[in-house]
């Protein structure tokens, strides 16, 4: 299928613009939907940001174009699902019974 616009008025190529335009902004939501459809809330994950390194977290929510992470360390992040890996068995670094609470008051 091929398309002439150089027979198309001024008018008729903005209009064309903007179905275009639409057209890959939806493109762009399914494809991120799709991505987000790959984790569930309480997933571990891990991202590596730029200048930084891996983070580990949990996530907690979807939003429109993003996932909602919060990081071991207690930082939220909005990070794209397609940056996201899940993790599947993550290994304390912090001693047995380190800032570990018993509210129970139960041994």
């Amino acid at each position: 299928m091929t398309i002439n616009i150089d027979d198309l008025s001024e008018e008729e190529l903005i209009e064309l613009n903007h179905k275009i335009v639409e057209r890959l902004k939806f493109l762009e939501m399914m494809h991120n939907h799709n991505d987000m459809m790959q984790f569930r809330p309480g997933d571990k994950v891990s991202f590596e940001p730029a200048g930084r390194g891996r983070q580990i977290g949990t996530l907690i929510k979807y939003n429109k174009k993003t996932v909602t992470v919060i990081t071991e360390n207690g930082q939220k992040w909005n990070v794209s699902p397609h940056l996201l890996s899940k993790v599947k068995n993550v290994k304390s670094t912090s001693s047995k019974d380190g800032n570990v609470i018993d509210i129970h008051g139960k041994k």
